[in-house]
């Protein structure tokens, strides 16, 4: 054997031995996921055709990193092993023939489901009773944080009562996380608090668990899925499906959208549905578990050194990767607000190669202590906006060159400043060209004005000719003003033309919403447009009347006032009104009624509605004045559950929230 392959075999063990204790017990990764998958990859290539390099504590067998000194260890009943990857179809279909030439079975169904991006748990009950909570550690012991565990509500204390007795004993594994909500309400909480910001969700998950103090965890927003089970003693499962079903009577939250009982055909279809949606999910997965559905043949199956052979874990492509940043330039928004971008050496990011990544803003940049020539970690949030998660500082070669922001615009040159109590940095003169395009571009957009045709690129044209200086100047386009502009056919001309003049009828809140105007978004547009019946009643308002509207907050308030009195913007609005632009106050003339029990209240819709969709309930309840939200919160006044109500339904009969089931919310609506 070659000295440079035992070499090669000693530096991988050595390296995945480090990133390991880095990624499990310090939450500080320093290298991507794919590329630490890679490496072990080329370890196990390596031991494979090479027994005698495998040694006894090699990172390919062990199932993670040891537990941490300060929590006492506890050994699990049956180790949490590790899963093997899969990251094509033909893996899975490899895994699939395994199975029935294994079996000597050629009808085999799976249970598929989302790989969750968080922290594996188990929790035993005995009697019913939650008596002990421990992290999956090295997967033969884990750290015990039981009186931790106890303050997520989303887990029960003591099982729920079914038709079956409770079993004397259950262990029930799950995953424990942060949704993305509750991720960045909790940085920015942390960031007004001047305390070091969470890189990712499941970070800023573990973190939590591994608080000495359980009120500190108390105050983070853990909740979990379960997904298995270890020792159990009282009750039979037959199936995967079916052990999942018993685990949500019990009280425990299972993730929707697993399928059990499937083929293998459909188990390829379903990873493909789940790739699609991934991003509108408000939690991280990173791939999907496939496991075969009878429990007899996981047991007949059995287990490898570190992994079940009866389940693998399909991979999503990696949506993090290093990178070096090149440069560091700023853009300025429709707002003036200026935004420094790095521009990176092309990485590809979750299949799509990545180039620049957002800084956010200045105080983000000297949190994070990012300097030209980094090499830094990236991601794509939510697989669409890349951003700088860390430096890896271990890389630095002492060139790197620290980035101060501008103290004039890059586009006009003005000088710039940043507003009290706001963390941007903003351009103030109103004739700047990057603003005006980018305003532009708002204000014709779907949800705007909705002038189809006037797309990026025919709205620079036009600001950069100097043929649009306001919004009041699109309404005096023509045929012949348009046929100036590069590459237009006379078509594209009068359907342009067609759209600025279909446009000129618009509702009063899209009308508000298209204004741009600073905090004023969709919703804070139909409270706007709901409270006054015109125009000319929302600019003769002042701020405290804006403050009382119930959903209103003090910032939009004050850049509604601070836009109805700039002069400016009111010769625009004349003019835009004298080019004929129409606007109907459809919300107000419903005559919204103030006495309806859901006038001025807020809900939250969850499961599934049988007469209705939540869309179409959303907007009923809005129409009468309701605001509805996402999350539960002790704001909130109502909770419409449906069918299948989850943990939302949990949360608002722990804080004391009223709550209607569908044919309650329908008599009600009807009130």
């Amino acid at each position: 054997m070659e000295n440079s392959l035992k070499e090669e075999a000693k530096r991988l063990q050595e390296e995945l031995t480090g990133h390991s204790f880095r990624y499990h017990v310090l939450d500080d990764p320093v290298i991507a996921d794919s590329e630490y998958d890679r490496l072990l990859a080329r370890l196990v290539e390596i031991e494979t055709q090479n027994p005698e390099l495998s040694y006894p504590d090699s990172p390919t067998k062990r199932v993670g990193a040891p537990p941490l000194d300060a929590f006492e260890s506890a050994a699990h009943s049956i180790p949490m092993l590790s899963l093997d990857n899969a990251f094509g179809d033909d893996d899975v279909q490899s895994f699939h023939e395994r199975n029935i030439k294994n079996l000597d079975f050629d009808k085999i169904f799976y249970t598929a489901e989302p790989k969750l991006d968080g922290v594996a748990v188990e929790l035993t009950y005995e009697n019913g009773m939650l008596t002990r909570a421990t992290t999956r550690g090295d997967g033969i012991a884990g750290e015990v944080i039981t009186e931790n565990v106890r303050t997520i509500k989303s887990i029960p204390l003591r099982l729920m009562e079914t038709s079956d007795a409770v079993p004397a004993f259950l262990e029930v594994r799950g995953e424990i996380i942060i949704t993305h909500q509750d991720f960045e309400r909790l940085n920015k909480t942390r960031l007004g608090k001047g305390e070091a910001v969470f890189a990712n969700p499941r970070n800023a998950a573990a973190g939590s668990l591994r608080q000495l103090d359980s009120r500190v965890t108390a105050t983070r927003p853990l909740t979990i899925f379960v997904y298995g089970v270890g020792m159990v003693r009282g009750i039979a499962f037959e199936t995967q499906g079916q052990l999942l079903g018993k685990l949500k009577d019990f009280g425990f939250p299972v993730n929707k959208y697993i399928q059990a009982g499937i083929s293998i055909k459909e188990v390829l279809k379903f990873y493909n549905k789940l790739s699609r949606i991934r991003a509108d999910l408000d939690y991280e997965i990173d791939g999907m578990v496939i496991k075969v559905d009878r429990i007899d043949m996981q047991q007949a199956l059995g287990e490898k050194i570190k992994s079940p052979r009866w389940a693998i874990a399909y991979k999503f492509a990696a949506v993090q990767e290093t990178s070096t940043i090149l440069d560091i330039i700023v853009q300025v928004g429709r707002t003036g607000t200026l935004t420094p971008v790095a521009l990176l050496e092309p990485t590809n990011v979750g299949g799509v190669i990545v180039s620049r990544a957002t800084l956010h803003n200045a105080d983000e940049i000297k949190r994070k202590d990012i300097r030209v020539g980094d090499r830094a970690l990236i991601t794509r949030a939510g697989d669409v906006i890349p951003k700088v998660v860390k430096i890896i500082e271990s890389e630095r070669r002492g060139n790197e060159l620290p980035f101060e922001m501008p103290d004039r615009c890059p586009v006009c040159n003005s000088k710039v400043r940043r507003l009290e109590d706001e963390t941007a940095i903003k351009c103030i003169n109103v004739a700047c060209q990057a603003q005006l395009s980018e305003r532009i571009k708002h204000f014709v957009s779907k949800k705007g004005f909705d002038m189809d045709g006037l797309g990026k690129k025919i709205v620079d044209q036009l600001v950069n000719e100097g043929m649009i200086s306001s919004f009041a100047d699109l309404f005096t386009l023509d045929r012949e003003r348009l046929a100036k502009l590069d590459r237009q056919a006379e078509k594209s001309i009068a359907n342009l033309v067609k759209a600025i003049e279909g446009s000129k009828q618009i509702s009063f809140p899209r009308f508000l919403f298209a204004l741009g105007i600073d905090h004023t978004g969709e919703n804070a547009a139909r409270l706007l447009a709901r409270q006054f019946d015109t125009l000319e009643n929302l600019m003769a308002a002042d701020k405290k009347n804006l403050e009382n509207i119930h959903g209103m907050g003090e910032k939009t308030a004050a850049s509604v006032v601070r836009f109805f009195t700039n002069q400016e913007n009111e010769i625009i609005i004349r003019k835009i009104l004298e080019a004929g632009v129409k606007i109907e106050n459809d919300l107000f003339a419903m005559q919204i009624p103030s006495n309806h029990p859901f006038s001025a209240k807020t809900l939250v819709l969850t499961g599934t509605l049988e007469t209705q969709n939540r869309s179409e309930a959303k907007k009923r309840l809005e129409a009468l004045g309701a605001k509805v939200t996402s999350s539960v919160s002790a704001k909130t006044d109502f909770l419409v559950a449906g069918r299948d109500a989850g943990s939302k339904l949990a949360k608002a009969q722990n804080l004391g929230i009223t709550i209607l089931n569908e044919v309650e919310f329908n008599q009600m609506m009807e009130d």
